[in-house]
């Protein structure tokens, strides 16, 4: 996606990077804007003049600030509709009459420009593909055609005003290139959870482990979760091997195994370390340590 124009937030220009995201160039500052705000309040304030211009609504009115820009940076939709009449394009609100199309068939327009508390942005068609091209991100974003319906619905849903590009916007480098090497969707590689059950952070173990044992609880010997973990797996795998056998295999396994594995008095059960075991990850060990000293807690 380097291809693509997209300019980085700075201060309240976004007015500026919406118009050049739109038109994939660096076509407006910031001082062309407010040239267009400054001219627009002049006519404004000729319409009002040709009233009463000593009357006190007049007087009020001059004393009033621009509503077509202010210090932050910000511009309204009429400067934006302003720059665009520049180049031949024009805005429609996306729920006017003149839009029903693109409420049925948003992906046979060419752009959108959307709004919201001040903030704009465009979303756009370059090559085959859409793209969400926001200067408050660190990148376009590439939307699929089957989702741009949804996304458009869900933005008026949230209070955005949209507007429908109308008119041929200039060819740019970006949308030929696109139209010659399609950009591919990020791949995503979200970890999957155990058991159905969602991971607890590292973090919140961890903290959980401290408080539970600045409290007076029993702290938690990691090298003893190992052992007990160990000694499950041996376990299982004596019982899996048992559930493969015949009957009378099983017996004499059974015995053999009892026999050989029999402790003397005094003497503590101990688990092969050639047994197969699978890796334990850190996380894996501090929840099982939560939870022994959560045990041991229960159990004091």
């Amino acid at each position: 996606m380097d291809a693509i124009f997209h300019e980085k937030q700075e201060g309240a220009l976004c007015a500026q990077h919406c118009l050049n995201a739109l038109l994939q160039g660096p076509y407006f500052t910031a001082v062309d804007l407010a040239s267009i705000a400054e001219s627009l309040d002049d006519e404004e304030r000729e319409r009002m003049a040709e009233g009463n211009p000593s009357s006190e609504e007049f007087q009020k009115f001059l004393q009033q600030p621009s509503s077509n820009m202010d210090d932050s940076g910000f511009f309204s939709i009429q400067v934006i509709c302003k720059a665009l009449s520049v180049w031949g394009l024009e805005l429609i609100p996306y729920s006017h009459p003149d839009s029903q199309d693109a409420r049925e068939n948003p992906q046979n327009q060419k752009a959108y420009i959307c709004n919201l508390q001040q903030h704009w942005f465009t979303i756009r068609k370059l090559g085959y593909q859409w793209f969400n091209i926001n200067s408050i991100k660190t990148e376009p974003e590439l939307i699929s055609e089957t989702y741009l319906s949804l996304y458009l619905t869900q933005l008026q849903a949230e209070g955005y005003s949209i507007f429908v590009v109308k008119g041929d916007i200039i060819s740019c480098e970006a949308d030929q290139l696109l139209k010659l090497f399609p950009a591919k969707p990020k791949k995503q590689t979200p970890k999957p959870s155990k058991s159905g059950q969602s991971l607890i952070q590292k973090s919140d173990l961890q903290s959980a482990l401290n408080q539970l044992q600045g409290s007076g609880g029993k702290p938690v010997d990691i090298d003893e979760v190992r052992k007990r973990r160990e000694k499950y797996f041996a376990k299982l795998q004596v019982d899996q091997e048992a559930g493969t056998s015949t009957s009378r295999d099983k017996s004499e396994t059974s015995q053999d195994t009892s026999q050989s594995t029999q402790p003397t008095k005094g003497e503590t059960p101990s688990t092969t370390t050639d047994e197969p075991m699978s890796e334990m990850t850190e996380d894996e060990m501090l929840q099982a340590a939560l939870l022994m000293s959560l045990d041991s807690t229960n159990t004091t």
